[in-house]
Protein backbone atom coordinates (compact mmCIF):
# COMPACT_ATOMS: atom_id res chain seq x y z
CA UNK A 1 0.00 0.00 0.00
CA UNK A 2 1.42 3.41 -0.94
CA UNK A 3 1.76 6.30 1.50
CA UNK A 4 -1.09 8.13 -0.23
CA UNK A 5 -3.41 5.14 0.14
CA UNK A 6 -2.44 4.76 3.81
CA UNK A 7 -3.28 8.41 4.55
CA UNK A 8 -6.60 8.01 2.73
CA UNK A 9 -7.30 4.90 4.80
CA UNK A 10 -6.75 6.82 8.04
CA UNK A 11 -9.04 9.66 6.96
CA UNK A 12 -11.77 7.30 5.87
CA UNK A 13 -11.44 5.31 9.11
CA UNK A 14 -12.13 8.47 11.11
CA UNK A 15 -15.13 9.52 8.94
CA UNK A 16 -16.44 5.99 8.71
CA UNK A 17 -16.33 5.77 4.91
CA UNK A 18 -17.63 2.44 3.66
CA UNK A 19 -15.16 0.09 2.05
CA UNK A 20 -12.14 1.37 4.03
CA UNK A 21 -9.50 -1.27 4.76
CA UNK A 22 -9.89 -3.02 8.07
CA UNK A 23 -7.13 -2.39 10.60
CA UNK A 24 -5.30 -5.60 11.54
CA UNK A 25 -6.63 -7.40 14.62
CA UNK A 26 -4.66 -7.72 17.85
CA UNK A 27 -3.78 -11.34 16.92
CA UNK A 28 -2.54 -10.23 13.51
CA UNK A 29 -0.43 -7.48 15.07
CA UNK A 30 1.09 -9.93 17.58
CA UNK A 31 1.93 -12.37 14.79
CA UNK A 32 3.51 -9.53 12.80
CA UNK A 33 5.60 -8.51 15.85
CA UNK A 34 6.97 -12.03 16.39
CA UNK A 35 7.75 -12.41 12.68
CA UNK A 36 9.55 -9.06 12.68
CA UNK A 37 11.65 -10.00 15.72
CA UNK A 38 12.78 -13.25 14.09
CA UNK A 39 13.67 -11.59 10.77
CA UNK A 40 15.33 -8.50 12.26
CA UNK A 41 13.11 -6.07 10.29
CA UNK A 42 12.51 -2.54 11.63
CA UNK A 43 9.20 -1.38 13.12
CA UNK A 44 6.30 -1.22 10.63
CA UNK A 45 4.09 -4.04 9.39
CA UNK A 46 4.32 -2.89 5.75
CA UNK A 47 8.08 -3.47 5.46
CA UNK A 48 9.46 -6.20 3.06
CA UNK A 49 12.72 -7.78 1.80
CA UNK A 50 13.91 -7.66 -1.87
CA UNK A 51 13.30 -10.80 -3.87
CA UNK A 52 16.21 -13.30 -3.91
CA UNK A 53 16.39 -13.77 -7.70
CA UNK A 54 18.04 -10.34 -8.00
CA UNK A 55 21.04 -11.65 -6.08
CA UNK A 56 21.23 -14.72 -8.30
CA UNK A 57 21.60 -12.46 -11.30
CA UNK A 58 24.70 -11.01 -9.67
CA UNK A 59 26.09 -14.53 -9.19
CA UNK A 60 25.61 -15.29 -12.88
CA UNK A 61 27.42 -12.08 -13.90
CA UNK A 62 30.30 -12.81 -11.53
CA UNK A 63 30.61 -16.33 -12.90
CA UNK A 64 30.66 -15.09 -16.49
CA UNK A 65 33.34 -12.49 -15.70
CA UNK A 66 35.47 -15.10 -13.95
CA UNK A 67 35.10 -17.54 -16.85
CA UNK A 68 36.01 -14.83 -19.37
CA UNK A 69 39.08 -13.89 -17.31
CA UNK A 70 40.26 -17.50 -17.18
CA UNK A 71 39.76 -17.87 -20.93
CA UNK A 72 41.74 -14.67 -21.60
CA UNK A 73 44.61 -15.86 -19.41
CA UNK A 74 44.68 -19.18 -21.25
CA UNK A 75 44.60 -17.70 -24.75
CA UNK A 76 46.58 -14.47 -24.29
CA UNK A 77 48.85 -14.79 -21.24
CA UNK A 78 51.31 -12.12 -22.36
CA UNK A 79 48.61 -9.56 -23.09
CA UNK A 80 46.87 -10.20 -19.77
CA UNK A 81 50.17 -9.77 -17.93
CA UNK A 82 50.45 -6.30 -19.48
CA UNK A 83 46.96 -5.26 -18.28
CA UNK A 84 48.14 -5.32 -14.68
CA UNK A 85 51.70 -4.07 -15.07
CA UNK A 86 51.72 -1.37 -17.75
CA UNK A 87 54.54 -1.43 -20.29
CA UNK A 88 56.82 -3.38 -17.96
CA UNK A 89 54.45 -6.33 -17.84
CA UNK A 90 54.05 -6.67 -14.09
CA UNK A 91 56.46 -7.93 -11.46
CA UNK A 92 60.17 -8.36 -12.06
CA UNK A 93 60.83 -11.46 -14.12
CA UNK A 94 57.27 -11.76 -15.43
CA UNK A 95 56.90 -12.12 -19.23
CA UNK A 96 56.18 -8.87 -21.02
CA UNK A 97 52.89 -8.37 -22.79
CA UNK A 98 53.09 -8.67 -26.55
CA UNK A 99 54.08 -5.42 -28.26
CA UNK A 100 51.07 -3.95 -30.03
CA UNK A 101 52.35 -0.37 -30.44
CA UNK A 102 55.60 1.54 -30.20
CA UNK A 103 56.72 1.72 -26.54
CA UNK A 104 56.79 5.11 -24.87
CA UNK A 105 60.26 4.59 -23.38
CA UNK A 106 63.18 2.20 -23.11
CA UNK A 107 62.88 -0.76 -20.73
CA UNK A 108 64.07 -0.05 -17.21
CA UNK A 109 67.39 -1.20 -15.85
CA UNK A 110 67.39 -4.64 -14.27
CA UNK A 111 69.82 -6.39 -11.95
CA UNK A 112 73.45 -6.31 -13.03
CA UNK A 113 73.92 -10.04 -13.64
CA UNK A 114 76.28 -11.72 -16.06
CA UNK A 115 74.90 -14.28 -18.52
CA UNK A 116 75.69 -17.97 -18.11
CA UNK A 117 75.40 -20.99 -20.38
CA UNK A 118 72.29 -22.04 -18.46
CA UNK A 119 70.83 -18.50 -18.49
CA UNK A 120 72.23 -16.66 -21.51
CA UNK A 121 69.72 -13.78 -21.21
CA UNK A 122 70.36 -13.23 -17.50
CA UNK A 123 70.64 -9.54 -16.58
CA UNK A 124 69.12 -8.43 -19.90
CA UNK A 125 65.68 -6.94 -20.69
CA UNK A 126 65.39 -9.76 -23.25
CA UNK A 127 65.03 -12.26 -20.40
CA UNK A 128 61.36 -11.24 -20.27
CA UNK A 129 60.84 -11.28 -24.04
CA UNK A 130 59.16 -14.12 -25.91
CA UNK A 131 61.03 -16.90 -27.67
CA UNK A 132 61.44 -16.92 -31.44
CA UNK A 133 58.40 -16.21 -33.60
CA UNK A 134 56.18 -15.78 -30.53
CA UNK A 135 57.74 -12.35 -29.94
CA UNK A 136 56.54 -10.96 -33.29
CA UNK A 137 53.03 -9.56 -32.90
CA UNK A 138 50.67 -10.02 -35.86
CA UNK A 139 47.70 -7.60 -35.81
CA UNK A 140 44.09 -8.54 -36.65
CA UNK A 141 43.42 -8.64 -40.39
CA UNK A 142 40.97 -6.31 -42.11
CA UNK A 143 40.18 -5.88 -45.79
CA UNK A 144 42.78 -3.50 -47.22
CA UNK A 145 43.64 -2.46 -50.76
CA UNK A 146 43.04 -5.27 -53.23
CA UNK A 147 42.83 -7.95 -50.52
CA UNK A 148 39.92 -9.11 -48.39
CA UNK A 149 40.41 -9.87 -44.69
CA UNK A 150 41.39 -13.52 -45.24
CA UNK A 151 43.99 -12.55 -47.85
CA UNK A 152 45.42 -9.86 -45.58
CA UNK A 153 45.69 -12.47 -42.84
CA UNK A 154 47.70 -14.74 -45.14
CA UNK A 155 49.95 -11.84 -46.16
CA UNK A 156 50.66 -11.04 -42.52
CA UNK A 157 51.49 -14.66 -41.70
CA UNK A 158 53.81 -14.92 -44.70
CA UNK A 159 55.48 -11.67 -43.71
CA UNK A 160 56.24 -13.16 -40.32
CA UNK A 161 57.38 -16.37 -42.04
CA UNK A 162 59.92 -14.27 -43.93
CA UNK A 163 61.28 -12.78 -40.70
CA UNK A 164 61.50 -16.23 -39.13
CA UNK A 165 63.26 -17.70 -42.17
CA UNK A 166 65.68 -14.76 -42.35
CA UNK A 167 66.44 -14.24 -38.67
CA UNK A 168 65.63 -17.44 -36.77
CA UNK A 169 66.29 -20.41 -39.05
CA UNK A 170 69.09 -22.42 -37.43
CA UNK A 171 70.70 -23.28 -40.78
CA UNK A 172 70.76 -19.65 -41.87
CA UNK A 173 72.27 -18.69 -38.51
CA UNK A 174 75.08 -21.15 -39.27
CA UNK A 175 75.78 -19.35 -42.53
CA UNK A 176 73.76 -21.46 -44.99
CA UNK A 177 71.77 -19.98 -47.86
CA UNK A 178 68.39 -18.50 -46.75
CA UNK A 179 66.37 -20.55 -49.24
CA UNK A 180 63.01 -20.30 -47.48
CA UNK A 181 63.22 -16.53 -47.12
CA UNK A 182 64.25 -16.02 -50.75
CA UNK A 183 61.28 -18.12 -51.89
CA UNK A 184 58.95 -15.47 -50.46
CA UNK A 185 60.51 -12.63 -52.48
CA UNK A 186 59.12 -11.54 -55.84
CA UNK A 187 61.50 -13.05 -58.42
CA UNK A 188 60.62 -10.23 -60.86
CA UNK A 189 61.93 -7.45 -58.60
CA UNK A 190 65.23 -6.87 -60.37
CA UNK A 191 67.02 -4.68 -57.82
CA UNK A 192 66.37 -7.09 -54.95
CA UNK A 193 67.35 -10.12 -57.00
CA UNK A 194 70.60 -8.41 -57.92
CA UNK A 195 71.23 -7.59 -54.26
CA UNK A 196 70.69 -11.24 -53.32
CA UNK A 197 73.08 -12.52 -55.98
CA UNK A 198 75.81 -10.13 -54.92
CA UNK A 199 75.29 -10.34 -51.17
CA UNK A 200 75.26 -14.12 -50.97
CA UNK A 201 78.18 -14.75 -53.32
CA UNK A 202 80.65 -11.96 -52.57
CA UNK A 203 83.56 -12.56 -50.21
CA UNK A 204 83.89 -8.80 -49.66
CA UNK A 205 80.41 -7.27 -49.47
CA UNK A 206 79.92 -3.54 -49.10
CA UNK A 207 77.55 -1.77 -46.74
CA UNK A 208 74.99 -1.78 -49.54
CA UNK A 209 75.41 -5.44 -50.43
CA UNK A 210 75.85 -6.84 -46.92
CA UNK A 211 73.56 -9.90 -46.49
CA UNK A 212 73.15 -8.93 -42.81
CA UNK A 213 70.75 -6.22 -43.92
CA UNK A 214 68.16 -9.00 -44.29
CA UNK A 215 69.65 -12.22 -42.90
CA UNK A 216 71.28 -13.15 -39.57
CA UNK A 217 74.47 -15.19 -40.05
CA UNK A 218 77.44 -16.28 -37.93
CA UNK A 219 80.56 -18.09 -39.03
CA UNK A 220 80.28 -21.54 -37.41
CA UNK A 221 84.04 -21.70 -36.93
CA UNK A 222 83.97 -18.36 -35.06
CA UNK A 223 80.78 -18.32 -32.98
CA UNK A 224 78.03 -20.65 -31.87
CA UNK A 225 74.62 -19.98 -30.36
CA UNK A 226 74.11 -20.72 -26.68
CA UNK A 227 71.09 -23.01 -26.54
CA UNK A 228 68.23 -23.06 -29.02
CA UNK A 229 66.42 -19.86 -28.03
CA UNK A 230 66.62 -16.48 -29.72
CA UNK A 231 64.64 -13.76 -27.94
CA UNK A 232 62.53 -11.42 -30.05
CA UNK A 233 60.32 -8.41 -29.61
CA UNK A 234 58.46 -6.48 -32.26
CA UNK A 235 55.35 -6.19 -34.34
CA UNK A 236 53.85 -6.00 -37.80
CA UNK A 237 51.71 -3.13 -39.03
CA UNK A 238 50.04 -2.70 -42.40
CA UNK A 239 48.30 -0.19 -44.61
CA UNK A 240 47.26 0.30 -48.22
CA UNK A 241 50.31 1.05 -50.36
CA UNK A 242 50.85 2.03 -53.97
CA UNK A 243 48.45 0.73 -56.60
CA UNK A 244 46.26 -0.87 -53.95
CA UNK A 245 49.01 -3.09 -52.53
CA UNK A 246 48.99 -4.21 -48.90
CA UNK A 247 52.17 -2.75 -47.38
CA UNK A 248 53.42 -4.56 -44.27
CA UNK A 249 56.07 -3.01 -42.02
CA UNK A 250 58.04 -5.21 -39.63
CA UNK A 251 60.00 -3.70 -36.73
CA UNK A 252 61.65 -6.52 -34.78
CA UNK A 253 64.62 -6.84 -32.41
CA UNK A 254 66.48 -10.17 -32.21
CA UNK A 255 68.84 -11.08 -29.36
CA UNK A 256 71.38 -13.83 -30.12
CA UNK A 257 73.49 -15.18 -27.22
CA UNK A 258 76.73 -16.56 -28.62
CA UNK A 259 80.00 -17.90 -27.32
CA UNK A 260 83.30 -18.68 -29.07
CA UNK A 261 83.01 -21.75 -31.26
CA UNK A 262 86.00 -23.49 -29.65
CA UNK A 263 85.32 -22.81 -25.98
CA UNK A 264 84.28 -26.41 -25.32
CA UNK A 265 81.31 -25.32 -23.22
CA UNK A 266 83.49 -23.64 -20.58
CA UNK A 267 81.41 -20.45 -20.54
CA UNK A 268 84.39 -18.52 -21.94
CA UNK A 269 82.57 -15.24 -22.40
CA UNK A 270 78.98 -15.01 -23.62
CA UNK A 271 78.20 -12.11 -25.92
CA UNK A 272 74.71 -11.03 -26.91
CA UNK A 273 74.49 -9.81 -30.49
CA UNK A 274 71.44 -7.55 -30.67
CA UNK A 275 69.88 -6.89 -34.07
CA UNK A 276 66.95 -4.65 -34.88
CA UNK A 277 65.50 -4.77 -38.39
CA UNK A 278 62.85 -2.70 -40.07
CA UNK A 279 61.59 -4.29 -43.28
CA UNK A 280 58.79 -2.90 -45.44
CA UNK A 281 57.12 -5.52 -47.66
CA UNK A 282 54.57 -4.95 -50.41
CA UNK A 283 52.00 -7.60 -51.29
CA UNK A 284 51.17 -6.40 -54.77
CA UNK A 285 48.03 -6.72 -56.84
CA UNK A 286 49.00 -9.03 -59.73
CA UNK A 287 46.78 -6.92 -61.96
CA UNK A 288 49.06 -3.95 -61.28
CA UNK A 289 52.54 -5.46 -60.69
CA UNK A 290 54.29 -8.45 -62.21
CA UNK A 291 54.68 -10.92 -59.36
CA UNK A 292 54.23 -14.57 -58.47
CA UNK A 293 51.57 -16.00 -56.13
CA UNK A 294 52.66 -16.06 -52.50
CA UNK A 295 55.57 -13.63 -52.98
CA UNK A 296 56.07 -10.00 -52.04
CA UNK A 297 58.29 -7.11 -53.06
CA UNK A 298 60.69 -5.31 -50.75
CA UNK A 299 60.14 -1.58 -50.36
CA UNK A 300 62.98 -0.91 -47.90
CA UNK A 301 65.10 -2.56 -45.22
CA UNK A 302 67.31 -1.14 -42.46
CA UNK A 303 69.44 -2.57 -39.68
CA UNK A 304 70.76 -1.58 -36.25
CA UNK A 305 73.11 -3.99 -34.50
CA UNK A 306 75.19 -4.22 -31.34
CA UNK A 307 78.12 -6.61 -30.81
CA UNK A 308 78.03 -7.65 -34.43
CA UNK A 309 81.28 -6.10 -35.65
CA UNK A 310 82.36 -2.58 -36.52
CA UNK A 311 84.96 -3.18 -39.19
CA UNK A 312 84.39 -3.64 -42.91
CA UNK A 313 81.42 -5.95 -43.68
CA UNK A 314 82.18 -9.66 -43.94
CA UNK A 315 78.65 -10.95 -44.53
CA UNK A 316 78.59 -12.41 -40.99
CA UNK A 317 78.17 -11.07 -37.48
CA UNK A 318 81.51 -10.82 -35.69
CA UNK A 319 80.89 -10.81 -31.92
CA UNK A 320 83.70 -9.20 -29.87
CA UNK A 321 84.64 -12.15 -27.64
CA UNK A 322 88.00 -10.78 -26.56
CA UNK A 323 90.00 -7.59 -26.47
CA UNK A 324 91.69 -8.46 -29.75
CA UNK A 325 88.31 -8.69 -31.49
CA UNK A 326 86.92 -5.40 -30.24
CA UNK A 327 86.48 -2.65 -32.81
CA UNK A 328 86.60 1.11 -32.23
CA UNK A 329 83.24 2.80 -31.82
CA UNK A 330 81.91 6.33 -31.85
CA UNK A 331 81.79 7.36 -28.18
CA UNK A 332 79.80 10.46 -29.11
CA UNK A 333 77.02 8.32 -30.53
CA UNK A 334 75.58 6.22 -27.70
CA UNK A 335 72.52 4.02 -28.11
CA UNK A 336 70.48 1.60 -26.03
CA UNK A 337 69.96 -1.48 -28.23
CA UNK A 338 66.87 -2.49 -26.22
CA UNK A 339 65.17 0.88 -26.68
CA UNK A 340 62.31 0.38 -29.16
CA UNK A 341 60.66 3.73 -28.48
CA UNK A 342 62.51 5.39 -31.39
CA UNK A 343 62.62 4.50 -35.10
CA UNK A 344 65.48 2.40 -36.44
CA UNK A 345 68.59 4.57 -36.59
CA UNK A 346 69.98 4.64 -40.12
CA UNK A 347 72.93 6.91 -39.37
CA UNK A 348 75.38 4.70 -37.48
CA UNK A 349 76.77 2.61 -40.30
CA UNK A 350 74.84 -0.60 -39.74
CA UNK A 351 72.53 0.18 -42.64
CA UNK A 352 73.33 0.63 -46.30
CA UNK A 353 74.25 4.28 -45.83
CA UNK A 354 77.22 4.64 -43.48
CA UNK A 355 80.48 3.30 -42.19
CA UNK A 356 80.70 3.90 -38.42
CA UNK A 357 79.57 2.26 -35.18
CA UNK A 358 77.78 3.58 -32.16
CA UNK A 359 78.58 2.75 -28.55
CA UNK A 360 75.98 0.61 -26.82
CA UNK A 361 74.96 1.72 -23.32
CA UNK A 362 74.19 -1.92 -22.40
CA UNK A 363 74.04 -5.32 -24.04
Amino acid sequence: MSDEEWERFLRESVTGTAGAPVEPSARAREAERRLRERSGQPEGWRTYSPARPRRRTGCYVTGLVAAAALLAVGLFPQQVAGWFGGDDGGQDGAPLAAESRRPREAPGAGPDLRPTLAEPFRGSPAARWADGAAGITVPPAKATGWMDAAEVGRALRRSRDFLVAAGLDSRVLRGERPTKAIALLNPHQKDVQEYLRTALSSTAPTHRTDPLLLFSRFRPEQARLVGDVVKTRGRLTYREGKRGAVEVTADVTFVYPVTPAGDGGRNAGIVRTIVRREVVMSWDDPAEVITEPGTMSLVSYALDMTNGGCSAPTGYFVPPFGRDDEQPADEAHRVDPYDRSKPVDTSNGTTATGDGCATATRS
